[in-house]
């Protein structure tokens, strides 16, 4: 079976790219895809109220944001080198993405601040990455905290002024080079809201990686190999999930990293598990999802793996024409940009 890269394309104009996230997390737009029929409809996120039901468990992802942009100064060069953190290996060793490469061979040492944090270049790996050593005083997350930056998307030019408004209000375990942006829409007014209509909120951790934005390369889909990226599952969140399923309710996963999660965690018969680990699960029309039965997703680039991903649930026809009519009403796109809720 051959999938092309090319039949997830469609046009984008720049200016449809949300720069700057709105005052109020709550007030984007929200499109509703029935992923049966295609039909679509438009709201406002807060309208998402109507759209649960007591029962249901909308499934939200914990990750924190690391500020893993670190800005330096090649030690006897004077040379301008950035650094992103990707992964942590062991205590101080990161698996990092390192610019220019070129000028950082192993044995090549970094200073950030006023030398307050240090890089020592370990090793380059098969795809490019490199293994970092860092020297420090006193707490790590406190000194990247001081002088590391928000790792924004490459689409995103503007400077962020609020540091949080790159995390969800939920944000609990530190680890992500980037946000599950599907939850960046919710207030913890709208949540309250949520959980006192009879929804329950079940908690997964999978901490995103920059591969999420790293483009498809090659031209059949099949021929994609995703990243891998940390997760974890509780014994709390999974029988949440799995008592969810047995009373009748919907799994609404809030974000394609805890659809990523859940698919990762769940046997064949649907139950999901308890655990932790690494996923490179790669999502495609074709998958047969064992879990989710909604999904609430930004809008994603034209021939991603997170658009793929939205086509294996509600069909390609029905996304990419939910798409073009985002496009013609003006949808915000990406990580600051508008919902859709596929149900």
């Amino acid at each position: 079976m051959t999938m092309k890269t090319s039949d997830f394309a469609f046009d984008l104009p720049e200016d449809l790219i949300a720069q700057d996230p709105l005052e109020d997390r709550s007030s984007s737009r929200l499109m509703l895809l029935d992923k049966n029929t295609g039909e679509i409809s438009h709201r406002i996120f807060h309208d998402i109220t109507n759209y649960l039901n007591p029962g249901d468990c909308l499934v939200i992802n914990d990750t924190k944001v690391i500020p893993a942009r670190l800005l330096g100064q090649k030690e006897g060069t004077g040379a301008h080198i950035e650094i992103l953190l990707l992964k942590r290996k062991e205590d101080n060793v990161w698996e990092t993405l390192v610019k220019p490469g070129k000028k950082c061979r192993p044995g090549a040492r970094v200073s950030f601040g006023n030398g307050e944090l240090k890089a020592e270049i370990l090793e380059v790996l098969p795809d490019g990455n490199r293994h970092v050593k860092f020297y420090y005083d006193g707490i790590f997350e406190e000194v990247l905290d001081r002088l590391g930056q928000m790792p924004l998307p490459p689409y995103i030019t503007h400077q962020l002024k609020d540091k949080n408004r790159y995390q969800t209000v939920y944000a609990r375990y530190e680890g992500s080079a980037a946000a599950p942006t599907a939850g960046l829409h919710f207030t913890q007014d709208l949540l309250k809201q949520i959980e006192d209509m009879g929804v329950h909120i079940a908690r997964v951790t999978l901490h995103v990686g920059l591969g999420t934005f790293r483009p498809v390369k090659v031209d059949n889909v099949l021929d994609h190999h995703m990243h891998s990226e940390a997760y974890q599952v509780t014994e709390e969140a999974a029988d949440l999930i799995n008592r969810t399923k047995e009373a009748g309710g919907r799994i609404i996963s809030v974000g394609t990293t805890s659809t990523r999660t859940l698919e990762s965690a769940a046997s064949d018969d649907g139950r999901v598990h308890a655990g932790s680990g690494d996923t490179d699960i790669f999502i495609y029309p074709g998958y047969k999802f064992k879990v989710i039965d909604g999904l609430i997703t930004n809008f994603h680039l034209p021939e991603s793996t997170l658009l793929m991903l939205v086509s294996a649930l509600a069909g390609r026809d029905h996304v990419l024409h939910a798409y073009q009519e985002a496009v013609r009403e003006k949808y915000r796109f990406f990580s600051f940009g508008d919902a859709m809720f596929i149900h």
